[in-house]
């Protein structure tokens, strides 16, 4: 790649071993990750410290790679944020509206976290909204309107689930495509 540093930004489930971003991570050069919260892990404000803290520690331009969860901190975390940042990959945003399956935090948890309301501002950086036509934490609609509400360029996968382990992926070749169309 080139001289930008990638940061990755996990969901809620912070860093999976068999996870694309986190086999990415092992593949890239210059590469980041928002680290593992101890204590607090529903706290928006706490996810949103943590990707500030990493970006202080990188010097150059910069390409987030959010997946799910990751995806509404980088949209919370830009909206207070003037840093300049040269892209985003923000793959699979789940639905603060939706009702997600057991074992996900209710949309009333992330509310008294701060989640909600999701900033519906455009971004200050080029993205790509990578979406799934079964994702069980977002619809299609939604994931298109998330996109035009911050300016991102959306990508239909097709079915590919939540594009996480659950959902067959492991190693996800296209989000290096996609960096590569980012740091352009």
């Amino acid at each position: 790649m080139s001289e930008t540093t990638i940061l990755i930004v996990p969901g809620l489930r912070d860093h999976v071993p068999q996870h694309w971003q986190t086999l990415l991570a092992a593949r890239l050069d210059k590469v980041r990750s928002v680290p593992p919260l101890e204590d607090n892990k529903l706290s928006l404000a706490a996810r949103v410290d943590a990707i500030e803290r990493e970006l202080e520690a990188i010097s150059g331009p910069v390409i987030l790679v959010a997946h799910s969860a990751g995806v509404l901190m980088v949209a919370h975390w830009a909206a207070l944020s003037k840093r300049p940042i040269k892209g985003a990959l923000l793959a699979a945003p789940p639905d603060l509206e939706a009702v997600w399956p057991l074992g996900y935090p209710t949309s009333q948890s992330l509310r008294a976290n701060g989640w909600d309301p999701l900033p519906k501002g455009r971004l200050g950086f080029p993205s790509i909204v990578v979406g799934s036509t079964n994702d069980h934490l977002a619809s299609l609609p939604a994931v298109t309107r998330m996109a035009r509400q911050w300016g991102s360029e959306l990508v239909n996968l097709g079915a590919v689930g939540h594009l996480n382990p659950a959902s067959g992926y492991g190693p996800w070749p296209q989000a290096e495509e996609f960096i590569r169309t980012l740091d352009r």
